[in-house]
């Protein structure tokens, strides 16, 4: 409430705002040549602008022959009268008089003349019921849907320079017809008589749709000289606006009761919706028509004899609204000769004995003052949804209404939202006949809900895929459904491609851009203009990207994507694909290292984390504001790609970032348990603090490596390491001490005999033993394993030398010596082998090399056995863990073998997880850090 009210006082401030700009640009005069018949400037704030050459005052056709005022057509006469006084801007009445022998059809009426470089609407076509379109310099006419009393309406936006621009509307007069026959796009005019139309202009400045927000949205087509806001501003009526999906059944529907188990089953039916498409936000049980008229019984009668009567009919509306979901009744005024009850009181009477949210009106295209005050009588905030659309001066009665389905294969675009977007509008959709997905696409780029009216039988196989479409569409229109209802939106932005279109919907420091594409093969490429901002960006709300303005030709445009579609389905109701792009301000801030996603926000009230795209099957893990680390192994298992992380508050998203977990990624998995201070440190070394930054190399990449912390730099603190591997004696006090029994015994320490150290290799590295195994002992011994990083810390110390004695290469290198036959050998060329065993395939005691130990002390890194690391890595097929240092084993026949030896101090090996029993082996041993 607290948000719609300061909504509410911002939207008052903008009027004024508004107001006062249209007052300063308010057309004063026009300036029209002998006989009324051409224009030549305009008078805007007492200055004459000049019309670009002299245009006709209006354009038209009779018998579908192009004429002007200009340029008349002989049959008929045009003349012009200009209303003295009217204000705002300009008024005239313009007369067609048929002096003719023959009857006329006049129609496609245009103030201003067609100029190509001008803004105009005029009907285009044959279609009986919505052939008018917008007419835009340099591209293909877009059809659009205008007021059911406005059909005929012609308008035309013009630019004088230096940013002045004129608009101009004109409609038929039907009280004027003299002799004269009303059509729906045409007057037919007999010999003798005449039609007025009434003229309107006025001043803009701005981009075109200015001019169309004048006489559409602030003077509301001229329908009514001031407009009543009362009903739009009453609280308990708001809800209704920010709705989007809504379902019709019969009352015989099996969806809502089965006579077969004699149940009901409208909440299976609602579950169903929650799981596809989120839910509905309202469902309207329908009982009479076609069956009204049978017998005596009214409208009202056939609600009450529903299965369980009204008591049950309550009760199902109680159990809808429990699952989020608006109940409606219907209302048929023409139900007037069936059983005798008054329509308000009966209506009153269904409203209050089922606790009814909403009435659709059947038939009418307004509502009245009496039906929704009978509705407050017994309950707030009951919303009339007329069948039809509302015209501009009967939406002061009525909050809600219908793009009616009798207009088949609606026009794209709807200038009904455009002249209140505050008005619910609902697109009326039926499954039964065709694919539908054009309606859904359609009716999310106007920014408003769909209707599917399932009275006609009939559940086509495709309805749930299609479900699932709608379920992405109503999801963006929810959680931004301020801007769409919000006056300031701007249709048909300029594009750089022709038959994709785009919306603009701007709703206080966020915008919202809707685009729809008629382009079979699909788009992607940079479509609109953007003013990149700091302390902002762009994302792409349908497939979740980040999204970078690119610069072009000294201005900054955004990359929209529009997914492919068959060819097959043009000028169906299956055609076309949307996107959705929105300007955000930057709130989250996120983060990923290897698997640790780290999120932070400072407003909202929630955060929510998905793996892939946004579902309404699926559930995103939810968090509160504030500074999180989240282990994405954890939470999501190992789904690898895009991890979609939303804030949002009271449902609606306030930012996006999206996260990418590229397949095959290696993903850390273990964690570092400190250890205590207590213990003693015999046997290790201590390592100093310092800076280090880490670097490592691999070889065969197959299986790739982490690359998260590659060329990173650590400030590191002080901690000791044990000075050699763990030895065979160590292990075996361990054992006695711990009685230690691993899970899966399969080659645990396979190289003992009958359990006992063999003679003479007490003091040689531990080997067969596993990772869990070596955490047990580094546990029992009150250290830990060390992480990679620590462990090339401590060996290469922070001059990030390459082999523990040197910080120089030495020359020392890997090459090919070839011997008989087909073999090649490869050897290590460059190091003393006083300093490391060099892979002759011989384990050595700890200790065997002291020339080989490095600056802190430390030795066997290299040569002796491969560490093991605390590191252990993920993806979404396999587990490894890092070592370290190379060992005494190096096959020499092929690069295909792990390549032993002794190794680089920054060279890793992933020793890849199976079982404890297969990743034990000769070459594998450890050695231990505790925490300083």
């Amino acid at each position: 409430m607290v948000r719609l009210e300061l909504k509410r006082t911002f939207a008052t401030l903008l009027g004024l705002v508004v107001l006062f700009s249209a007052q300063a640009q308010e057309l004063q005069g026009i300036s029209l040549s002998s006989g009324a018949k051409g224009v030549k400037a305009f008078t805007v704030k007492g200055k004459e602008l000049q019309a670009p050459a002299e245009l006709p005052l209006v354009y038209y056709e009779v018998d579908k022959k192009a004429a002007t005022s200009l340029q008349p057509e002989k049959k008929v006469q045009v003349s012009f009268e200009q209303e003295k006084g009217f204000t705002p801007g300009y008024k005239g009445k313009v007369t067609f008089k048929n002096t003719s022998p023959d009857t006329v059809w006049l129609s496609n009426v245009v103030p201003l003349g067609r100029e190509d470089k001008a803004v105009y609407i005029t009907g285009k076509g044959e279609h009986p019921l919505s052939r008018t379109h917008l007419f835009l310099p340099g591209k293909s006419p877009v059809n659009v849907i205008v007021p059911d009393n406005a059909w005929e309406l012609g308008y035309t936006g013009l630019e004088l320079g230096n940013g002045q621009a004129v608009c101009a509307l004109v409609r038929r007069d039907l009280e004027s017809m003299e002799k004269a026959t009303r059509r729906r796009f045409e007057t037919v005019i007999a010999p003798g008589g005449s039609v007025k139309y009434d003229f309107y202009a006025d001043a803009y400045n701005g981009d075109w749709q200015q001019g169309l927000k004048k006489m559409f949205q602030e003077r509301y087509l001229y329908d009514v000289a001031s407009f009543d806001n009362t009903l739009f501003e009453r609280e308990d009526l708001k809800w209704i606006r920010h709705t989007y999906v809504m379902h019709l059944l019969m009352g015989w529907d099996k969806f809502y009761y089965d006579d077969a188990d004699g149940k009901f089953h409208l909440e299976e039916f609602l579950k169903r919706g929650q799981r596809l498409y989120g839910g509905d936000d309202a469902i309207g049980i329908w009982p009479t028509w076609p069956t009204l008229g049978l017998d005596q019984r009214n409208q009202f009668d056939l609600f009450r004899d529903l299965p369980g009567g009204l008591a049950q009919v309550r009760q199902t509306a109680d159990e809808t609204r429990s699952m989020g979901t608006a109940f409606f009744i219907c209302y048929n005024p023409w139900d007037e000769s069936t059983r005798d009850e008054g329509h308000m009181s009966g209506i009153a009477d269904i409203i209050k004995n089922t606790g009814a949210d909403g009435v659709v009106l059947d038939t009418k295209g307004s509502s009245s003052k009496e039906l929704q005050e009978a509705a407050d009588e017994v309950k707030k905030g009951v919303i009339m949804y007329s069948e039809g659309m509302a015209v501009p001066k009967d939406m002061q009665g009525i909050v809600s209404g219908r793009v009616h389905n009798a207009l088949y294969y609606a026009p794209m675009l709807n200038l009904n939202k455009f002249i209140k977007p505050e008005f619910a509008i609902y697109r009326v959709a039926e499954l039964y006949k065709e694919p539908i997905q054009r309606e859904y696409a359609t009716s999310f780029f106007n920014g408003y809900g769909t209707e599917l009216n399932i009275f006609a039988p009939g559940q086509p196989s495709w309805a749930e895929e299609q479900y699932n479409y709608l379920g992405r569409t109503s999801r963006i229109l929810r959680e931004n459904t301020y801007n769409f209802t919000s006056k300031n939106y701007t249709p048909l932005i300029p594009v750089t491609a022709d038959k994709v279109y785009a919306n603009k919907w701007v709703d206080g420091d966020k915008v919202i851009y809707t685009i729809y594409s008629i382009v079979p093969e699909g788009y992607k490429d940079l479509l609109f203009e953007v003013q990149p901002q700091e302390g902002r960006h762009f994302v792409d709300l349908w497939h979740h990207k980040e999204l970078q303005p690119e610069k072009k030709d000294g201005k900054f445009y955004v990359e929209a994507e529009t997914d492919a579609f068959h060819k097959a389905y043009l000028g169906t109701n299956n055609e076309g694909e949307v996107d959705c792009i929105a300007e955000l301000p930057v709130i989250l801030k996120t983060s990923l290292e290897s698997d640790m996603l780290l999120v932070s926000a400072d407003k909202g009230d929630q955060i929510k984390i998905w793996a892939g795209v946004p579902d309404y099957e699926k559930k995103p893990l939810e968090l509160k504001p504030g500074s999180h680390q989240v282990r994405l192994l954890d939470h999501f298992g190992r789904f690898e790609g895009k991890f979609i992380i939303q804030l949002f508050n009271e449902g609606i998203l306030l930012d996006e970032n999206i996260v990418e977990v590229k397949p095959g990624t290696p993903r850390l998995t273990s964690e570092v348990e400190k250890t205590t201070k207590s213990g003693g440190k015999r046997g290790m070394v201590k390592i100093p603090a310092g800076k280090f930054t880490f670097k490592a190399t691999q070889g065969d990449d197959f299986i790739p490596y982490p690359k998260y912390n590659q060329g990173r730099t650590y400030q590191m603190n002080a901690f000791y390491m044990d000075k050699y591997p763990v030895t065979n004696a160590q292990f075996e006090e361990f054992l006695n001490k711990s009685k230690y029994t691993p899970a899966d015994t399969a080659n645990f320490l396979k190289h003992w005999v009958d359990g006992k150290i063999p003679a003479g290799t007490e003091d040689h590295p531990v080997t067969y033993v596993s990772y869990e195994d070596a955490k047990a002992y580094a546990k029992w011994a009150g250290k830990r394993l060390p992480t990679e990083v620590e462990w090339q810390y401590a060996a290469q110390t922070p001059d990030g030398r390459a082999w523990p004695w040197s910080a120089k290469t030495d020359n020392i290198r890997r090459e090919e010596e070839p011997i008989t036959g087909t073999l090649t050998v490869f050897k290590i060329k460059g190091i003393d082998p006083a300093y490391a065993n060099l892979g002759n395939g011989k384990l050595d005691p700890v200790g065997s090399y002291p020339k080989g130990k490095n600056p802190y002390g430390l030795q066997d890194l290299v040569g002796s056995v491969w560490q093991l690391t605390n590191d252990e890595y993920r993806n979404g097929s396999y587990d490894y863990v890092i070592m370290k240092g190379g060992s005494y084993y190096n096959p020499t026949s092929s690069w295909w073998y792990v390549q032993g030896g002794p190794r680089e101090l920054h060279y890793r090996q992933f020793l890849l997880r199976v079982s404890e029993g297969f990743e034990r082996n000769a070459t594998v041993g450890f050695r231990c850090v505790k925490d300083n």
